[in-house]
This record gives C-alpha cells, sequence and structure tokens, in this order.
C-alpha cells in the first residue's frame, strides 16, 4: 500500500508565542491568586498589635545623690535600644488587596528574627496617594511611639510601594523610614488595564500623572534607602522597566527578578530570601559590600 505523503504542517497563528517561562509564570500566578483569594477574607480583620513598652529603667527607689537629690531616673525613662534591635518592618499591600498579601512573607521574617512586624491596611476606598501616604506617615508615628525605635522599614507590593515612596519623598518620611523596599511598584507609571482608569488612584499609577511627576522632582538629602524588585514576567506593569526606580537623588538598588509575575513577587521564597537581606544591610559608612549589588546597580534575585 502507498503511504501518503506527511501533511504540511499547519501555519502557526499570528502573533508572539507564549514562552515556557510565561506560561511557568502564568501558572504560577494562578495558583498564588487562587491561595491568596482563600486568605482575603481573614486578611480584612485589623490586625491585633499587643503592646509592645518600651525599655525601662527600674523604678526610683528613693537613692539621693551627693546633692540630695534624686540619681536614678524616673521609672518609664525609656533606655537605648539594643544596636541589635532591627528595626520594624511596615508591611504594605497593593491595590484592592490586603495585609493577608504578606502571610507567606511575614512567617520569612519573624523566623529570621525580626520581631516588630506590622501589616497595615488602606481602605479600598482610597481615592488619592497623596492621603494614604498622610495615613502612612501617622502610623509609622504610632509605631515608633509603641516600640520605642527611631526608624522604620517598610515593605510595599505595588501600590503600596508608590505610597510609601511618596510619604518618604515628598512628606519628609525619609527621617522615619530607613529602607523602603518596593515589589512591583510603578515608580514610573505603568500603562496596564486602561478599563480601571475610572478609579483615580489608577489615574495617579499612569505614566505621566500629577503623583508620577512629583516623586520626579528632585529630592536632594534624601536619607531612606530603597531596594525595588521588578521581573521581566511582570504584566501589570508596563513596561516592565517602570518598576524599577530611577532618580539621580535616591540612594536606590533594583534587583532584577526572573521567572515570576507580579502577585508571586511577596510570596516567593527567593524574593523573601533577597528582602531580608536589603533590611540587614549594614548602615551607610559601614561595609556595604552585599549580595544586591551597590547602591547605584541592578542585580538579579531568581
Amino acid at each position: 500500500m502507498k503511504l501518503l505523503p506527511p501533511l504540511p504542517p499547519l501555519p502557526r497563528p499570528p502573533g508572539p508565542r507564549m514562552s515556557s517561562a510565561l506560561l511557568g509564570a502564568t501558572a504560577l500566578e494562578l495558583a498564588v491568586l487562587v491561595g491568596h483569594l482563600i486568605a482575603y477574607p481573614f486578611g480584612l480583620i485589623p490586625e491585633r498589635r499587643p503592646p509592645h513598652p518600651r525599655p525601662t529603667r527600674p523604678a526610683n527607689t528613693g537613692a539621693d545623690g551627693p546633692d540630695g537629690g534624686d540619681t536614678a531616673p524616673h521609672a518609664g525613662t525609656a533606655l537605648p535600644l539594643a544596636a541589635d534591635d532591627a528595626p520594624p518592618v511596615v508591611l504594605l499591600h497593593g491595590f484592592i488587596d490586603n495585609r493577608s498579601a504578606f502571610v507567606v512573607l511575614r512567617r520569612a521574617l519573624t523566623r529570621h528574627g525580626h520581631r516588630h512586624l506590622e501589616s497595615l491596611n488602606y481602605s479600598p476606598l482610597t481615592r488619592d496617594i497623596r492621603a494614604a501616604a498622610e495615613l502612612l506617615g501617622l502610623h509609622v508615628e504610632e509605631i515608633r511611639a509603641r516600640t520605642g525605635h527611631s526608624q522604620v522599614d517598610i515593605v510595599g507590593h505595588s501600590l503600596g510601594g508608590l505610597i510609601a515612596r511618596y510619604y518618604v519623598q515628598r512628606l519628609g518620611g525619609d527621617r522615619r523610614v530607613r529602607t523602603l523596599v518596593t515589589l512591583g511598584t510603578p515608580h514610573g507609571g505603568t500603562a496596564v488595564a486602561p478599563g480601571a482608569g475610572i478609579h483615580p488612584i489608577v489615574r495617579q499609577m499612569r505614566g505621566g500623572s500629577s503623583v508620577i511627576e512629583e516623586l520626579r522632582s528632585p529630592a536632594p538629602g534624601c536619607r531612606t534607602r530603597f531596594v525595588s524588585f521588578w521581573s521581566e514576567l511582570d504584566q501589570v506593569m508596563v513596561p516592565v522597566e517602570t518598576a524599577c526606580v530611577d532618580h539621580p537623588d535616591l540612594d536606590a538598588v533594583n534587583v532584577r527578578v526572573t521567572g515570576i509575575g507580579h502577585l508571586a513577587l511577596p510570596v516567593h521564597p527567593t524574593v523573601a530570601a533577597a528582602i531580608l537581606e536589603a533590611l540587614d544591610a549594614p548602615e551607610a559608612g559601614e561595609d556595604t559590600a552585599t549580595a544586591t549589588g551597590s547602591s547605584s546597580g541592578a542585580t538579579s534575585a531568581a
């Protein structure tokens, strides 16, 4: 029997072919989304914040000094904090999200000795990044007063990172924030989801908005360290490089993440390890050689 010749291959449909990396990242995004939807209701409940009393000296025992006056300070006088006592870490979620986005990262931070962790929820009805940044400033002051720390670190996902940056750069928050870590934050504005522009805060995240332009203005003397994680497969950041901090006055490191998308940034173990490294980096003036690179460079985390 005579065999028929093989059929010619079917033409590929027009358009770019989805790579295996993008397929894997998309599958991971769906898995993260499902898990996040399950955890989301629990994140609506405000976090319980047990009081962290400031370290104090013993109460005055009545001992007199050489001049007959009391030499012991009054009870409640704060002692200097231990040098190895890390600043509180404030976790700030993204648009239409809540603190449940940081369940995995919070566990990682706790396992590595970070004792003061604060997950803040801002209302999904928030309509202005500036107002949200002012509210963040009030939370930071309350945390400082409660814990006795002069500074905090902030980790912000997506919109949360933009709110934190506005607080640091435009509202004097650089005096209070030692390190700001952003995950998939539209520092240069994003062009994604044009239909979502009906929400005013989404319009503020667009390139060319008044908020984005304010963040491009000079910021001389800004004291906060910036570490920005951006993913080449982040479908929410358009273009993906918009998640990089690009400002001549800011001490910033941009960390490229490979193989994952937008939702996976706060839950991926490799990113969590790099965040820990960024938070544990030495202060300015100490040995700053770390795996995340120099203050003006870029590196890869995954």
